[in-house]
């Protein structure tokens, strides 16, 4: 058995693992699509590094578009293989690549008036609305906890990772020539302390660990609160200098979080008065999916829920479905709270805002999580002119961060995750899904806590596993 890594190798985004066995038989674990990357992100997305049509097998971890985004075109590229998943992340997904192919679609469509007027070929998309609907057919439920046949030979079970509903670790049972061999996919890791949703859980015992290490030289800060920080900047920016705070935030997951805090401020009778907007049909349709799986919340969320029966809603808060409700946005002088996808800022509506504030100093945008190097919210957060649309802006508004949001686990949360594991059983341990210098540090770590053997290995990168 070979395992080749076709994405977040080296890079945090793209997440795509092939596993090709002794029969012939390819299984891929993720199929994410690459973000922030900048000038080379269309060309990362655009090559595979295998054939999509030799695949035979798809699991998906989760679905957040950087490990699921590009099933619309690997389906499209040839794949006829079934897709396997948890319940809530098929539901998840459904609604996530939808979207996706309108923004690419969208982003396209403006992108091509400037290169019609220059005389320039059109671009296409990756994929459309169409070719995400599509791909919808192949997927297949498979429940947390139990072990699940997809061929002979190749078992699966889920655990639960704990970073967004659905998300889950990958199990895998490979049996060749009568040897079974263990290996599990972390997906990405979730915190041990998370406002909403459940711990990790523990998993079997692995020959072979794939581990994603996003934060995996740094801590999150425990002494911060966060509806502290939020209330900080909505009364710096909206009450003080009476401008507007853009909020990038993931449809899943973060925008939850954000909605989760704002009403926690509000039973605290501590929010202010003022319009708090989602401007986003998928954050609509992401928050109804989470609300419909309690199972999943961790104990406080299901106190909670037994005297306040949304926890995600509070006065002030307006949903926007249309584009012309967002453009509207746009002309609208009094203060607000602008809550929109997507969460480095790269694509989506929350692009548009960006782009209309960040010129005037009364505004403010608020950073809540991962930002690529190269995506624009890492940018404007080193940078005093920032390229959006294809013209060039001054940072004039002020740009902030919360660390304390994050949904990736850090170094002492991924420590936990491994600490149901035997060491000595573990031959080798691939780190993955991370800048290279943050999972240098992290390898340096775990060879200290007892693993003897840890890789990282860099993109299209093939290894022999037995």
């Amino acid at each position: 058995m070979k395992i080749a890594f076709h994405g977040a190798a080296r890079t945090v985004t793209g997440s795509k693992h092939l596993l090709t066995l002794k029969n012939g038989k390819r299984l891929l674990l993720d199929c994410g699509m690459f973000q922030g990357m900048g000038s080379e992100t269309d060309a990362y997305n655009h090559k595979w590094g295998f054939e999509p049509s030799e695949v035979d097998h798809l699991v998906l971890s989760h679905a957040h578009i950087d490990h699921s985004g590009l099933v619309p075109k690997l389906v499209k590229d040839g794949f006829q293989g079934k897709i396997y998943c948890t319940p809530a992340t098929r539901e998840l997904t459904a609604v996530l690549l939808e979207d996706s192919a309108e923004i690419q679609e969208d982003d396209v469509k403006y992108i091509n008036k400037k290169r019609a007027s220059e005389g320039l070929p059109y671009l296409q998309p990756l994929y459309r609305k169409e070719d995400a609907m599509a791909a919808m057919d192949y997927f297949v439920s498979v429940d947390y906890g139990n072990w699940y046949t997809i061929e002979e030979g190749i078992e699966l079970m889920y655990t639960d990772a704990g970073h967004i509903i659905g998300s889950a670790a990958v199990n895998l049972k490979i049996t060749e020539d009568g040897i079974t061999t263990h290996l599990t996919f972390s997906g990405d890791v979730g915190r041990y302390r998370d406002v909403i949703l459940k711990s990790p859980q523990e998993f079997p015992q692995a020959d072979y660990i794939l581990l994603e290490s996003t934060y995996g030289n740094s801590l999150h800060d425990l002494h911060v609160t966060t509806p502290d920080q939020l209330l900080m900047w909505i009364e710096k920016t909206c009450l003080k200098k009476k401008g507007k705070l853009i909020i990038p935030a993931f449809s899943v997951g973060r925008t939850q979080e954000i909605l989760f805090y704002l009403n926690q401020l509000e039973l605290e009778r501590r929010l202010p008065d003022l319009d708090y907007f989602v401007d986003s049909p998928l954050s609509i349709k992401a928050t109804e999916i989470v609300k419909s799986y309690p199972q999943y919340f961790n104990k406080s969320i299901q106190k909670i829920l037994e005297t306040d029966n949304d926890p995600f809603a509070f006065q002030g808060l307006k949903y926007l479905q249309t584009v012309d409700q967002s453009k509207m946005l746009n002309f609208r002088n009094e203060p607000c709270v602008i809550i929109a996808a997507s969460g480095m800022a790269d694509a989506g509506r929350v692009k548009h805002h960006i782009n209309n504030c960040v010129e005037n100093s009364r505004n403010s945008i608020l950073i809540v999580g991962y930002c690529e190097p190269h995506s624009l919210g890492a940018r404007l957060q080193t940078k005093k002119e920032v390229g959006i649309f294809g013209v060039m802006k001054e940072v004039h508004a002020e740009v902030g961060s919360i660390h304390s949001m994050s949904a990736h686990g850090d170094y002492d949360d991924l420590s936990q995750f491994l600490s149901c594991q035997d060491m000595k059983q573990v031959r080798k341990l691939f780190l993955v899904h991370g800048e290279y210098e943050v999972q240098l540090a992290f390898k340096d770590r775990l060879l200290k806590k007892g693993f003897t053997d840890v890789e990282i290995p860099e993109m299209h990168y093939e290894v022999g596993l037995t």
